[in-house]
């Protein structure tokens, strides 16, 4: 019999996928469980499973978008796993190939008749002489672009010297281009972005972290860290919990607009944009104010890892309320990052680099970084905005203080 199988639902409010790459070919017989196509929703891209064994025909093509329940393809679960490959038939095909390969005779080219051959080496009016080509080329200037002074209008060696490239004259190198079409993820994160330029009061703050403090404490701290429990302590950790802690004092950065209304959480999801091989994703770490150092950088190391896979799901990247973005690990200094909808507030991370700052009255050298916070103006005042990301400074440049209650050890189960 021929089972129909389906698109399954990817998860809530989710229509539509996109086959993004079927990974068996029509007519090969499939084990039940086998991936056999990788498929595109807006939130995350999956693997479709074969729900039986048999031989598959295929109902789509790659780069199809198909509603969720419509069929992809038909397994025949009746048929017999073959024993063989078939390489013996198609080494017979190869062995008859060179012989109609011989039957068919080559017809070789006429050779150049003498006028043919002559015009050849004739220089045509407009054509360069040697020397003036070589100049042409090495400016990058096209002969037909050069009126040559020379008998019957050939291009000189004098006309090539004067000759100057003009405003958009293509150079010597590769002009190609490549056509793709964007993944349907790709295609809903740019809708995103744009509704969230488009549809939000979007306003970026900014402020300085001296981030000696939390270098230090690495730099004692991280062997015994990752000894103990198997994961390095980076700086998301104290990022993450010092946003938990600037969301305590201004619960309205943890809010969303519904309409008319204000959604208000007394939780903190806090999304952690990562980059996967389709794109960037957005895990998000449910219940951050729950969790210690040790239990944020195991919650980053395996959505990271699952993100990097393409293992990464539609639940674990719905429902944060807060997104911190690490643009620094690509050499970023300084940027705006826009906000991830429906949320009304973005913290971007940058590069550190060592600047020349003021301490205790005298110039000191440190590591920097600036820090953004973009936010939606309808909700977050400016004194929201300001003082959370103050608050996120303060906790930051005093770690022991502000994150680990004077206790570092115990902060960090050590």
């Amino acid at each position: 019999m021929a089972l129909e199988m389906k698109v399954p639902s990817p998860g809530e409010s989710i229509t539509e996928v996109e086959i993004a790459s079927w990974l068996v070919k029509d007519g090969d017989y499939v084990e039940k469980d086998q991936a056999i196509a990788e498929v595109d929703s807006d939130k995350a891209t999956l693997e479709l499973p074969a729900e039986a064994s048999g031989v598959i025909t295929l109902k789509a093509e790659e780069g199809d978008t198909v509603a969720v329940g419509d069929v992809v393809c038909l397994i025949d679960t009746d048929a017999k796993k073959p024993s063989g490959d078939g390489t013996e038939k198609k080494s017979d095909k190869k062995e008859e190939a060179p012989k109609k390969a011989e039957a068919k005779k080559e017809t070789p080219p006429k050779p150049p008749t003498p006028n043919q051959e002559q015009d050849k080496k004739t220089y045509a009016t407009g054509s360069p002489s040697p020397a003036a080509k070589k100049i042409l080329d090495e400016k990058g200037v096209a002969s037909k672009d050069v009126k040559g002074t020379g008998r019957d209008g050939r291009i000189t060696k004098d006309d090539a010297t004067k000759a100057t490239p003009s405003m958009g004259t293509p150079g010597t190198g590769s002009r190609g281009s490549e056509r793709k079409k964007l993944s349907m993820l790709r295609r809903k994160v740019a809708e995103r972005l744009v509704s969230a330029k488009n549809e939000t009061a979007m306003l970026t703050t900014f402020n300085e972290v001296d981030m000696t403090a939390i270098f230090e404490l690495r730099n004692q701290y991280k062997e015994q860290f990752k000894e103990k429990h198997g994961v390095g302590l980076g700086f998301m950790s104290f990022f993450t919990l010092a946003v938990v802690r600037a969301l305590e004092l201004y619960p309205d950065v943890n809010s969303m607009i519904d309409g008319d209304y204000m959604i208000t959480y007394d939780f903190k999801d806090i999304s952690i944009a990562v980059s996967g091989p389709k794109g960037l994703m957005v895990p998000v770490i449910r219940n951050a104010e729950n969790l210690s150092f040790r239990g944020v950088e195991d919650e980053v190391k395996r959505l990271a890892i699952r993100a990097r896979d393409g293992q990464i799901t539609v639940d674990e990247m719905t429902g944060g309320t807060f997104t911190i973005s690490n643009g620094g690990v690509f050499g970023s200094m300084l940027s705006t990052p826009i906000i991830n909808p429906p949320q009304s507030a973005i913290l971007g991370m940058h590069n550190i680099v060592e600047r020349p700052i003021v301490r205790d009255g005298g110039i000191v050298v440190a590591p920097v970084m600036y820090v953004a916070l973009s936010y939606d103006h309808r909700i977050i005042d400016g004194r929201e905005s300001v003082g959370f990301l103050v608050a996120i400074k303060e906790a930051l440049e005093s770690p022991e203080e502000l994150l680990m209650d004077g206790n570092v050890k115990r902060a960090l189960e050590l």
